[in-house]
């Protein structure tokens, strides 16, 4: 049993640090030092867990938080992401040797990566260039005898019957999960219904290449929508009650992004071209930022999963799409 501290004073924790009942905190990572960005829970029950990591520059954060809450570090059962991308597991390393006795949960298409970061590594620099460090970070290796993969499902000891149990959720990424607590109900989302801004409460899709997958996605709302949670824990960013709306958004959204990207795509426009239509069309709708709000998280938030990042990944599927098309009409011209 942990040494969790009964005289904790919830009312005097650090703004970061969002209790949710049921022994749940939310803690800001202050990703590149700003909030409301990503989110990392502590499930603070008999095995103590922390569900997403952020970055590397997270570690801290996050040990201070944990330590903040009454457990000692020895105290961590389980770390757990929902997927590999470094906003959510860049930090794994790190934050492993800060907790020396958790076992470290991933899908098992991202395990590799999380005892190999290199290729990883690799191919983010391709894409961020020299905001890399200062996003993320470097991504450090995490002992391979301490990572558990799991499949489809999966399940995780919180301890007194509660569990974590896990649900494979691609669409978004090829090794994302989602989490449901059977105590509380609660799904933890990781990035499948997309980007929330909780200044605004709007939900974007997030669409990134290279793995982006309409029908892939659609399956993972439909299971989400089955599980009938009681709660959505978005990693971007923060818990929301009205389940069956915000699904049901999430995929209007997405339906809508994808509509508008076809629809320039339909007409031979570039990229520029379709990420101007989805700017006029859709983004448009969005509700403003709320006077004295912070810009640049908002800008933050927007360069991890913004109009052009999310464009490119449905062009990039489109793209697969048509190739898939072209070799079975081949195939069927030469039967």
């Amino acid at each position: 049993m942990p040494a969790v501290h009964d005289d904790v004073d919830v009312s005097r924790l650090s703004e970061g640090i969002t209790p949710l009942g049921n022994e749940i905190f939310a803690i800001d990572t202050m990703l590149a030092g700003y909030p409301g960005v990503v989110s990392s829970y502590l499930i603070r029950s008999e095995r103590p867990c922390l569900v997403e990591v952020g970055t590397a520059g997270s570690a801290q954060v996050l040990h201070d938080a944990v330590t903040r809450l009454g457990l000692a570090p020895a105290d961590l059962a389980t770390i757990v992401v929902t997927h590999i991308h470094l906003d959510h597991a860049g930090g794994t390393g790190d934050v492993a040797a800060l907790f020396p006795n958790a076992e470290i949960v991933v899908h098992e298409r991202g395990a590799r990566h999380l005892a190999d970061p290199s290729r990883l590594m690799r191919s983010a620099a391709m894409v961020w260039g020299d905001r890399l460090d200062t996003l993320f970070g470097q991504m450090l290796p995490t002992e391979a005898r301490r990572i558990r993969s799991v499949a489809e499902t999966g399940e995780i000891d919180l301890g007194g019957g509660r569990r974590l149990v896990t649900h494979y959720a691609p669409g978004h990424a090829k090794h994302h999960m989602g989490l449901v607590d059977t105590l509380t109900g609660d799904l933890y989302v990781g990035d499948a219904l997309g980007v929330r801004n909780p200044l605004t409460g709007d939900v974007r899709p997030a669409t990134p290449p290279p793995d982006f997958d309409m029908e892939a996605c659609l399956r993972t709302l439909r299971l989400f929508g089955d599980i009938g949670a009681q709660r959505l824990m978005f990693s971007h960013f923060g818990a929301v009650e009205a389940v069956p709306e915000t699904i049901d958004r999430a995929e209007a959204e997405l339906r809508l992004w994808v509509e508008t990207v076809q629809e320039s795509h339909g007409t031979a426009g570039d990229l520029d071209h379709a990420v101007a239509m989805v700017r006029d069309k859709v983004v448009a709708r969005y509700s403003p930022l709320p006077p004295g709000a912070s810009r640049e998280s908002a800008e933050v938030l927007e360069t991890l999963s913004g109009v052009e990042a999310n464009v490119s990944g449905i062009v990039h599927w489109l793209d697969r799409l048509e190739e898939e098309r072209a070799r079975r009409r081949a195939e069927e011209g030469e039967a």
